[in-house]
């Protein structure tokens, strides 16, 4: 078991809501597609099988926006029996293009609390989704050159922890995941030996919800990011 004094060496951060907006951007495409396609089902049947649509791609497409801008389409043809026209198709092409070249919008404290940090610790950038547009974004944000690394993978298991953890750091016993999908960042981090810290987002996606590890001894959550020294600074003193 690991000890229960955190002894950080090196911190991993998610990327999509947790330093950035991102699923703000998905739910108004949602709404704009549903509009789309309002003569031919209720919004709400729209969004559904959207999301079944997504659920069943996601083995195939992975996670990001392309992936979304397919099943988009595919769930066009479906409602439509087909007859979806021409026009409809282009214009979701065209929110997928522009979902793509959006600005990046940071969220409260990330760039003071990264700065806090860097130097005292490894920071690693560990992200899962389309490669171009992750780069896009964290060029974009401007955060890059805080970190000493960047992973973007295609899903994020115990596994991938304890690889990007051993590589970058001193194992998972001395990291930590810091994000807003308990599925994605903290449940699998924990896992692998780390500490998971839980970050809430008002809008994380409905397939990375899970239950919250409330008994898991690494296991901690914080309302932003502005949190993360102090909870840091605790658990040390708790050490």
């Amino acid at each position: 078991m690991p000890s229960a004094r955190p002894s950080l060496s090196t911190i991993g951060f998610d990327a999509d809501d947790t330093l950035w907006q991102n699923e703000l951007f998905f739910r108004r495409t949602e709404k704009q597609f549903a509009l789309l396609l309002a003569e031919h089902a209720e919004g709400h049947d729209i969004e559904a099988r959207l999301l079944e649509a997504e659920r069943r791609n996601l083995a195939l497409y992975g996670f990001g926006i392309k992936g979304f801008t397919l099943s988009m389409i595919e769930t066009a043809l479906e409602i439509s029996g087909g007859k979806v026209p021409p026009k409809v198709i282009r214009e979701i092409l065209d929110a997928g293009r522009d979902m793509l070249s959006h600005p990046v919008e940071t969220l409260p404290h990330v760039r003071e609390t990264l700065e806090l940090l860097a130097g005292n610790f490894r920071l690693v950038l560990i992200t899962k989704g389309d490669l171009f547009d992750q780069e896009r974004k964290l060029a974009q944000s401007g955060l890059g050159e805080l970190f000493d690394a960047v992973e973007i993978v295609s899903d994020k298991t115990a596994a991938t922890y304890q690889r990007i953890f051993t590589r970058y750091g001193d194992g998972p016993g001395r990291s930590m995941m810091v994000g807003n999908s308990l599925k994605s960042d903290v449940v699998p981090a924990i896992e692998a030996g780390s500490w998971g810290v839980y970050i809430p987002h008002d809008l994380t996606w409905v397939l990375e919800h899970v239950d919250e590890p409330t008994g898991a001894p690494r296991f901690r959550r914080i309302e932003n990011l502005g949190e993360l020294g102090g909870l840091i600074d605790k658990l040390d003193g708790e050490g």
